[in-house]
This record gives structure tokens, sequence and C-alpha cells, in this order.
């Protein structure tokens, strides 16, 4: 079959341009292997990271059709297959299918697809993806774990660092301070190592402003790019109940959040936003500075007519609670 490879090159520094290679080939053929074949048979300048059967698994990510992906993993068949879900435009029998191929995002390019990943990697050191000092001091015997320690492990340990997550992160892009989602899931799989002797250092680390979970918008983009199933949501939502585990309502304002919301759908079925607004952002009538933040908003809110004067519970409260604190008893 023949395709159109529309692929954005970028020199540093410089605007991006888009130049388009066509070229026959098969369905099962991956994006991988047709851009080896541009860069062979028809453009020796086009650059793009690949390590495969170097036991280097991760490298080739770059963006596909507006998703992050391994290039090695997609392939045209089944790509142009999802374009056809997608969009009624694309891939019209009349006209010759494309493929759309970007660099990795939330990181500067280099050139074409390769992108300069320090940030990744300074992200992931600042959450110390390693095993304590303490326990890393050579013992008298082994570290044992049970198959169930051991197992919590699995799912972080999968991760091949290829940044797809990252590319796709929106808190990343709108907050140069947030680690990112594959910081936090490595975080989590210390925190889940038994091993470990740093837990309680670490949770604060992670719990503080927006730098770590707090930061996260929940998303999802970056569970459903990963190749890996590592599901980095997933682990940053785990490092959240850890922490709320230990902490109360006035130690921070993130906290107050998570606290707040679960207590207000109890006692209502869905959230009283007076309330809320007032216990978060004012910290139950304690934070001045806060009340006075909140003045504007409501002024605003009651010349429009939109402040809710009363507030009524909704139907089914009482099985709403009965499911929240089911959950909260495991």
């Amino acid at each position: 079959m023949e395709v159109l490879f529309k692929i954005i090159r970028q020199q540093q520094n410089s605007a991006p341009i888009l130049q388009n290679y066509l070229m026959e080939t098969d369905p099962g053929n991956t994006i991988l292997d047709c851009l080896n074949r541009i860069k062979w048979e028809q453009d020796g300048t086009l650059a793009f990271r690949k390590n495969c059967r170097n036991t280097i698994c991760g490298s080739c990510a770059m963006r596909i059709n507006g998703r992050s992906a391994l290039a090695c993993k997609e392939n045209v068949g089944s790509e142009l297959a999802r374009l056809q879900k997608i969009s009624s435009s694309v891939n019209q029998a009349s006209s010759i299918p494309e493929i759309t191929i970007a660099p990795l995002g939330n990181m500067p390019v280099i050139k074409d697809l390769v992108v300069d990943m320090n940030s990744f990697w300074n992200n992931l050191e600042a959450v110390t993806p390693y095993v304590s000092t303490a326990a890393r001091q050579v013992p008298e015997r082994e570290f044992l774990q049970t198959p169930d320690e051991r197992s919590r492990l699995d799912q972080t340990g999968n991760c091949i660092m290829c940044g797809a997550c990252y590319s796709e992160c929106n808190a990343r892009e709108v907050n140069p301070d947030f680690v990112g989602p594959h910081a936090l899931a490595k975080a989590y799989r210390m925190v889940a190592d038994s091993r470990d002797s740093d837990t309680a250092e670490r949770l604060e680390n992670y719990n503080e402003g927006t730098k770590g979970v707090w930061g996260c918008t929940r998303c999802l983009y970056c569970d459903s790019v990963c190749p890996m199933e590592v599901a980095p949501l997933e682990q940053i939502t785990k490092i959240k109940q850890e922490i709320l585990s230990q902490k109360q309502a006035s130690d921070s304002r993130s906290i107050r959040h998570r606290k707040v919301l679960v207590e207000l759908v109890k006692e209502g079925g869905w959230i009283d936003e007076r309330q809320f607004g007032l216990q978060v952002v004012g910290n139950y009538l304690k934070d001045l500075k806060g009340l006075l933040s909140l003045a504007p908003l409501g002024l605003r809110m009651i010349a429009k007519g939109k402040f809710p004067l009363s507030f009524e519970a909704s139907e089914g409260t009482a099985q709403v609670r009965s499911l929240i604190e089911s959950i909260q008893k495991e």
C-alpha cells in the first residue's frame, strides 16, 4: 500500500517544518521500519532515536498521529485503522492515507524527532529512585522479601523510561516544577519496597506543593499512552492515599482539598460548593487571607445570580456514604 508520512522536522531554536515522504509499505510494517527506510532510501538527514535489539527498549518513543507511542510497537495497518475510527475525514478510499510523526512533547527539540531529555532524567533523580542508603549497606544476609512484597513492585518495575507519559502530561506543560508521572510512578515503587527505610521522608517530599503528587491534574493521558501498562496515575493515587492516611486536613490546602471533598460527598451526595471554598481555601474559617481571597469571586457570583443560597442533598446519599465508608475500611 502507498502511505504518505508527514514528519515534523526542526533544528534547535528554529521553527518546525512539515516534510512529506511517500512510500510503498505493508500494513504489518512498524512505524520504525518505515522511518528506517525513509532514512536509508530517501533522506539520510532525518534524525530519530532507536535502540531496538540492543536491550534499551523505549528509545524510539515519538508522537504518532497526535499521541506518544513507541515507533517499534505501532504498525502501519493498525495506526491507519485507529485514525479511521477517530476521524471520518481521514483515510478516505479516494485519497492516500497519511501518518503524521512528531517529536515528543514537553522537551526541547535537538533535531527532528530527537528531543533533549535532561529535564526528564533530572526530575527522575529528584524523587531519589533507589532504595535508601541504610538499606543498601552490606548486610549479614540477603534482604529477603515475601512473594507478596515482591509482587507490589511488578507493575512499576515494568517502566522502560520511554518518556511517553512525560510527553503527554498536561500538568508538566503548565507547571515546570512538577516532576512528572514517570518520576512519581518510580517514587511509588520506592514507597512500596519493603527494603526501603526512608518512606516517611519520601512521603514528605512527594507531598511538597505542586512539585509532587498534588501537581497531577488527573487527566489520564499518562495511563492511556503507557506502552507497558505501568499506569502512572494509579501509582500517584497510591502515594496520595499513603499521605492522606498520615496527615490532618489542617496540614495543607492540598490535603484539605481531598479530605473535604470526600466528607462533603459523604454528607450530601454531592459537593456543597459554599462549604468547599470556606473549608479548603479558608481552612475552616481560620485562614483570614484565604477567606479574603474568596471575596471577589463570591461578589461576582452574587452579582450574576449564581451564588447558591441553599443546598439540597442528592438522592441516594446514604448509599453513597455507605460505599465511601466501605472503601475507607479496606
